[in-house]
């Protein structure tokens, strides 16, 4: 048995939907994907059931290892025993909700069996008895065990109390999984038996592709079509959804309830039934490598991702003095010493930097969402925080070991698929190379490098195979680069780089011979790779422009500050597609340390940075996470930032405070189709003045708002919802957001998410909802924007979900507020998500509804 590959059936909804991100194959350091890894052929028909539970999404990392401990039992603060209780009825209510959908489609499927099977002894039979028993090999068994099931439930649900038990009914429903047992062996064969009629009979055909399942009593929708073969693989995900609710029932059952032992056992035998049905599953890979064989100065050598074949493959690059040499490591045996293989070769008298013809097509290079990149980085600094953790505990190591090997994988991910600037290589004969470069600061230096060395008389060359070879096999101790640039490469006494906010005011620059349009953008390292922050304005037509201006830039482990000077090309006719419409000339380029002793001092500190005769002068001052995204309450009674929501919305006598109206109205006036819109940050400055307007009240400020930049409006906005005494989502339902979006049951996850939504006072469901619908406006437009769902749920999630530094303590009893925020920060976002990837939520039914019902089992 094997897993459904792509063209087959989905393997379970929920793993996919939740994990599907993270389950990446590492295109890394070692081996090249497609091009060294194949996987075993085979026919792909028996779906693998996944025996474990969906932890909290900030806490499990990408192979299912929980990170952390669970999050505290309870619905509310302090792990309070009646609302635990309260969170066990949500999951069951929802359980329930799911079981009623899953009798109703097994239903569907008894529903043409009878009939098929009197017609088999008729004269005009549509299938065989043999044939109709192998199809519908045990539905009518499991859907009296179900049945059974469901209406013992019922009753309990309906007169809920923390003395209801319901462990023997799961108890039961476990001990009769022989069933599926013999439903799973014979699934195979059904589905082919099925497919091998439809092909024979039109009339089976028609039946199997329209059978109707009936809706939820209480659903406004009567029923929905499904195909048989949708409905077959129905019990095979049954029994996974019924095995997750158990480890969410066990969470918020106290251990001295009668129910938990019960519960206990239910979910041992179930997870025992998992994994022999599993037992056959065998995703073994095969690597296969074809080395092809192979004396001067080496200049340079780094990391640089390679575009080949349509994939990226992580190379080490060697500059020579009259060569450049692109190789990668070759796989070797433990214990043997490391050695690379080339890929090619150009002597630099044949090289250029030849932009495309028109004629010659532009190969496509894959982005990945943002969100899938900031997910990576947040489950990275889950991980480091485990580590630390490990190293203080005793015999921790071997655990530590394993923990590092993952942050290992996770970041050789993120170096393989963050960079998207192109850096095309030309061999003069017509053979062209393309690498992919995080920093456009980067590849300025790999060209600036180059070009000096071409200024040399050097002739051109072809090296013998045994030429190539030493040539290779000098690499590895020439190499200045020794190691993929990711921190867990580090040793633990090495500077571990600043996290949190970085404030910079560029201010003016000198030294420009000609008068230009200039601008400056800045560049922090981030996981081992440089990524552009900022941007300032175009100064136009000046050797001297002083900009002035103030940037809040996110530091991620950071250790670096560097500075671009361009000049702007209006001309549009000269963009080069190679450059990826970056033709602005670099005027200079210089780069800082950030050293935390003089960043971290209150004051502003000034620098200078010199560049090719150009000096730009700049002040920067650090705020660390913990004390940037504090919430305290506010002492005062007027203006808007930093007032509970219900005050403002009272003073004004509004549903939705005017701020949140007008900047939505701004945004989606004028800023919907702008690049980054809600990522990019505003000028500081003007920020800070559009919130001295809201909060004296300005007459007009309707005038300001028009003639202000988009990303400063775009900024306000943010700033208020994270200036909020209390997040809007509210410190009191904070715990409940946490265990609702770690449930693994889509039923009782929905269950419990609307019935939070509806726990939230009016003015903060209403504003949520308000910006909800705004966002998915905004989402809409993401061709342009380039801002889907999931970005702007890592951008707003935290800003309303982040609880205040009182509840914070309360709370949870993780060290530092650093370490909360790499914990929670992930829930935040998925919690946010769920929300945006929800149907329109109406505030008068949210209100109406005490139970919604998921059709999605």
């Amino acid at each position: 048995m094997e897993p459904l590959s792509a063209h087959g059936l989905p393997r379970l909804s929920w793993i996919d939907t939740l994990y599907s991100n993270f389950n990446y194959t590492t295109d890394g350091y070692e081996g090249d994907g497609p091009e060294d890894v194949k996987s075993q052929d085979g026919s792909e028909t028996m779906p693998f059931i996944d025996e474990s539970p969906t932890m909290s999404p900030q806490l499990c990392t990408p192979h299912g290892d929980a990170a952390s401990p669970s999050p505290p039992e309870g619905l509310l603060p302090g792990g309070d025993t009646e609302k635990g209780l309260e969170m066990k009825k949500l999951v069951l209510s929802g359980f329930l909700a799911s079981e009623e959908i899953y009798i109703n489609q097994l239903e569907a499927l008894l529903l043409p069996m009878r009939p098929l099977k009197a017609a088999a002894t008729s004269s005009q039979p549509v299938l065989t008895i043999q044939q109709v028993e192998t199809i519908f090999y045990k539905i009518q068994d499991i859907f009296v065990i179900h049945k059974e099931f469901y209406d013992a439930l019922y009753p309990h649900i309906q007169q809920w109390d923390e003395k209801v038990t319901v462990g023997h009914l799961f108890q039961k429903l476990a001990s009769q999984l022989g069933v599926y047992k013999a439903f799973v062996d014979n699934y195979k064969v059904a589905l082919e038996t099925a497919e091998k009629c439809s092909q024979a009979n039109s009339q089976f055909q028609k039946i199997s592709e329209n059978l109707k399942v009936k809706g939820p009593k209480d659903s406004k929708d009567c029923t929905t079509t499904n195909t048989m073969e949708a409905l077959l693989y129905k019990p095979i995900d049954r029994v996974t959804r019924s095995t997750l609710v158990l480890h969410d029932l066990l969470k918020h059952t106290p251990k001295d309830h009668p129910d938990f032992p019960l519960l206990q056992d239910a979910l041992r035998i179930s997870q025992n039934f998992l994994s022999s049905i599993n037992e056959e599953i065998d995703p073994r890979r095969t690597a296969v490598t074809t080395p092809k064989g192979e004396a001067r100065q080496l200049v340079k050598d780094g990391f640089l991702v390679e575009l080949s074949d349509c994939s990226r493959k992580l190379r080490h690059v060697f500059l020579f003095t009259d060569l450049l040499l692109c190789a990668k490591m070759k796989k070797t045996s433990v214990g043997r010493q490391q050695q690379y293989e080339c890929k090619w070769y150009i002597p630099l008298a044949d090289l250029a930097f030849q932009t495309l013809d028109d004629s010659e097509p532009s190969p496509h290079v894959q982005v990945l969402p943002e969100h899938e990149i900031e997910e990576i980085k947040i489950k990275i600094s889950v991980l480091k925080s485990e580590i630390q953790k490990e190293k203080k505990a005793p015999k921790g190591q071997s655990r530590v070991d394993r923990l590092r090997k993952k942050m290992n994988e996770q970041e050789s991910w993120l170096l393989l698929h963050s960079p998207t600037i192109p850096f095309r290589i030309h061999n003069k004969h017509g053979k062209s190379f393309l690498f992919l470069i995080s920093s456009d600061y980067e590849r300025a230096e790999w060209r600036e490098s180059i070009q000096r060395l071409q200024k040399n008389d050097i002739q051109s060359c072809v090296l013998s195979s045994v030429e190539l070879q030493v040539l290779t096999s000098s690499c590895f101790k020439l190499r200045t680069v020794h190691n993929i640039p990711v921190t867990s490469y580090k040793d633990d006494e090495e500077t571990p780089g600043l996290n949190g906010f970085l404030h910079v005011i560029v201010r003016s620059a000198q030294g420009f011979k000609e008068s230009a349009n200039l601008y400056c953008t800045l560049e922090v390292d981030s996981y081992g790779y440089f990524v552009s922050k900022a941007k300032t304005r175009v100064f136009r037509d000046t050797t001297e422009p002083t900009w002035n201006e103030e940037f809040e830039i996110e530091l991620e482990g950071s250790q670096c500050l560097r500075i671009l000077c361009y000049e702007t090309c209006y001309d549009k006719s000269k963009i080069s597609k190679d450059d990826n419409e970056i033709v602005d000339k670099i005027m200079g380029k210089g780069q800082v340390q950030l050293d935390p002793t003089t960043v971290q001092s209150k004051n502003w500190h000034m620098d200078v940075i010199e560049m090719n005769g150009i000096k730009v002068e700049f002040s920067m001052k650090f705020t660390s996470r913990d004390l940037s995204l504090k919430r305290t309450p506010s002492k005062k009674q007027s203006g808007v930032f930093g007032v509970k929501i219900n005050v403002v919305t009272k003073r004004e006598r509004s549903k939705v405070p005017y701020i949140v109206r007008q900047c939505i109205e701004e945004v989606e006036k004028r800023g919907i189709d702008e690049v980054g819109i809600y990522r990019i940050s505003g000028v500081a400055t003007d920020i800070q003045t559009l919130k001295a307007a809201f909060d004296t009240n300005t007459k007009d400020i309707l005038v300001m708002l028009s003639d202000m930049d988009i990303n400063a409006i775009a900024g306000t906005l943010k700033l208020y919802f994270r200036e909020l005494p209390e997040p809007l989502l509210t410190d009191r339902l904070y715990p409940a957001f946490m265990e609702g979006i770690a449930l693994s049951d889509p039923a009782a996850k929905e269950n419990c998410m609307m019935h939070l939504l509806r726990s939230l006072p009016d003015p903060n469901l209403i504003t949520f909802l308000i910006l909800l619908e705004h966002l998915k406006r905004v989402a809409e437009k993401e061709p342009i924007n380039k801002m889907s769902l999931h970005n702007l749920a890592t951008v707003f999630g935290p800003t309303l979900l982040r609880p205040s530094e009182s509840e914070i303590a309360k709370t949870l009893s993780i060290t530092t507020a650093s370490d909360i925020w790499s914990h929670d920060v992930m829930a935040q976002v998925q919690v946010l998500l769920y929300y945006l990837q929800h149907p329109p939520i109406s505030f008068a039914e949210l209100k109406r509804n005490t139970l919604y019902f998921s059709t999605d089992v």
